[in-house]
């Protein structure tokens, strides 16, 4: 879906609050006043907040799945290329997108049956979905190994962004990084996020040491 100038607008200032306080803890008022519109303009558009989250996720998820879907239907990489360019992607995403991974995170330990948390779970299933065709092409060309646990693999790599990301600060601290900028700093982890996860996902998929 295409959103107007000022449904991104509403859209960026709820995603920004929920990350803070929560979706429980964020009102529709409070979303208004940082977006600055009214209240009765979020209605008009979203109709409640509950659709509002669910175009924070589907703005935020889209791209990602329309790349693993052009990838799959791309005849001239490898599969290994296309894993390698999937990777890059999601680091990119998780780094670009650091408010947005608050909010997954925090909405998942939750753990409660609300209508939220089924968003966030039929979400993950069409992603894995399209994740499970690129692995099975790969298998069936003999590129792959057969016996792959794609849920642990992708639990892997989102583990190992989300962590390092929680904790940034350590890692700068105890690699002697403080004198990077953050633009520097953040390119560093973008280059050896990608690099581990590539080596990782080589020995997990492939035959190859």
């Amino acid at each position: 879906m295409e959103y107007s100038e000022k449904q991104l607008a509403i859209i960026n200032s709820a995603e920004k609050l929920f990350a803070v306080t929560g979706f429980a803890g964020t009102s529709v008022r409070d979303i208004a006043q940082e977006a600055g519109v009214n209240v009765a303009m979020i209605s008009y558009y979203f109709g409640s907040k509950e659709k509002l989250m669910e175009a924070v996720f589907e703005q935020r998820t889209n791209k990602i799945r329309m790349k693993v879907e052009n990838l799959i239907q791309n005849n001239e990489l490898t599969n290994l290329q296309k894993v390698n360019i999937l990777i890059e992607d999601y680091v990119d995403k998780f780094i670009d997108q650091q408010e947005f991974h608050k909010i997954m995170i925090r909405e998942q330990l939750i753990d409660k049956d609300t209508a939220i948390a089924g968003f966030i779970h039929e979400l993950k299933k069409r992603n894995l979905a399209s994740i499970k065709k690129l692995i099975q092409d790969g298998q069936k060309s003999g590129e792959f190994k057969k016996n792959i646990d794609i849920v642990l693999m992708m639990t892997t790599m989102v583990g190992t962004v989300s962590q390092l990301i929680t904790s940034q600060r350590f890692y700068r601290e105890i690699n002697n990084m403080e004198h990077l900028d953050e633009m520097e700093f953040q390119k560093h982890m973008r280059k050896k996020l990608s690099a581990h996860l590539k080596h990782l996902f080589k020995v997990i998929l492939t035959n190859e040491a």
